[in-house]
């Protein structure tokens, strides 16, 4: 569940005055939803999917659960339709981006302000509505491309004191088993929060039939909306749901065996040319492996799977008659670094050590302060990076990502495997 929240003049109205506001906020939704088909056809295609209701009791701005919209009725009734249109696309972005099973044991606020970072980046992008001029939204295109994962860790280096300083926030997110909020909004709230009743809740299946039900729904969206009418995350995420997919082993093997090369060589000419008088050269085949491993020790990862990776490196290894293997750990700096090739210990032995913060960074400067330069350089990591990725230009890349929630994620350059 997602909701948002804002600081909003309250006033009270009696029933009927409340009844025929609430008539009337009804009525700009659904000119909005219309808005939005016209002008933003995937977005007004997913909104048509979800059903409308008030939620002036448990909310103080809009939610969404992917079945329904919640509205309160007095900040809706405070919006312009375009500021409406931003609303509603913001709540169906945290459904698409799955934003609401994503917080695992972050801290409630931070991620609530990751997640609208992201969101509101795409949406101010593709000129997606008007942003509510009375609330605070979290935009910065230095977050563009970033998961929420990322975003997250990078504020949370600022500190939960200083970003709560930032004051109010756009998405209170609810809890979806316990129906409660889990975002802040100051003391006077939590005292309100406790005597305000509490959202939907739901089970771990219901919650799961409906992410799947938020799938089926793009998907159709996508299709009504026709090619070109989505934002580019979409896409991507559509494409994933639609294209089938290689498995993790099938990819590292195609992408290892693209380091042989067929170098041509004239100390031994094709005979196929001796009649035309022409000497062509011949081939000589070099089916010598020379790659990198880098292998993450700071994340998610576990030694069980570190073990599997490097055992299907192996396996794949086998099929030649000679290879060498740089292989390392990093976190901050890299460490370990041991050999391997055909005549020696498998790959399997290697021992993985180290553990700490996560710099990407560290591996191009310790290939280039040591003088290497790898035909295939194969990282294998949770994708959870402080800073950046690396080098392009260095060398060929492969990120082997394991453990992360986006398996639509890639690198920015070079190749991306998901090991599932």
């Amino acid at each position: 569940m997602n909701t948002d929240t804002l600081e909003i003049e309250k006033k009270e109205l009696s029933p009927e005055e409340l009844k025929h506001l609430r008539a009337e906020v009804i009525d700009k939704i659904v000119v909005a939803r219309v808005g939005l088909l016209l002008r933003h056809p995937f977005f007004g295609n997913m909104a048509t999917r979800l059903q409308i209701k008030e939620c002036d009791e448990w909310c103080p701005t809009a939610a969404t659960d992917g079945r329904n919209l919640y509205f309160n009725t007095e900040f809706f009734s405070k919006m312009t339709s375009k500021e409406i249109e931003f609303v509603i696309a913001h709540e169906i972005l945290h459904c698409v981006f799955d934003h609401m099973t994503r917080r695992e044991d972050r801290d409630p606020q931070l991620h609530n302000i990751a997640c609208d970072y992201i969101v509101n980046n795409t949406l101010v992008r593709d000129n997606i509505g008007e942003k509510p001029k009375a609330v605070q939204i979290f935009q910065d295109w230095k977050y563009d491309g970033w998961s929420s994962e990322a975003v997250y860790d990078d504020i949370y280096k600022k500190g939960k004191e200083k970003m709560e300083q930032l004051g109010k926030l756009l998405d209170e997110h609810i809890d979806w088993e316990k129906g409660e909020s889990t975002g802040g909004g100051g003391d006077k709230d939590d005292k309100d929060n406790k005597n305000k009743k509490k959202g939907p809740t739901y089970s771990k299946e219901e919650m799961e039939q409906i992410k799947n039900e938020i799938k089926e729904s793009m998907m159709s969206a996508a299709q009504a909306a026709g090619a070109g009418n989505c934002p580019a995350e979409i896409e991507r995420i559509i494409k994933e749901f639609t294209e089938p997919k290689m498995n993790w082993r099938e990819l590292l093997q195609q992408q290892i065996q693209s380091v042989i090369k067929n170098d041509y060589t004239f100390a031994r000419p094709s005979r196929k040319g001796w009649h035309s008088g022409v000497i062509l050269p011949g081939t000589n085949y070099d089916d010598t492996i020379d790659i990198c491993i880098a292998i993450d020790t700071s994340g998610s990862i576990m030694n069980e799977q570190v073990e599997d990776f490097l055992g299907e490196v192996q396996s794949i290894m086998d099929q030649y008659k000679d290879y060498n293997i740089k292989i390392w750990c990093f976190d901050t700096d890299v460490h370990n670094e041991q050999d391997y090739n055909a005549s020696g210990e498998s790959l399997d032995s290697y021992k993985i050590g180290g553990g700490g913060g996560t710099d990407f960074q560290a591996n191009w400067e310790y290939m280039k302060e040591n003088d290497i330069v790898p035909k295939k350089f194969i990282m294998f990591t949770d994708g959870y990076t402080w800073e950046g990725w690396g080098e392009e230009d260095y060398c060929d890349t492969v990120f082997v990502i394991n453990g992360h929630h986006d398996k639509n994620m890639e690198a920015p350059f070079g190749t991306t495997v998901h090991y599932e």
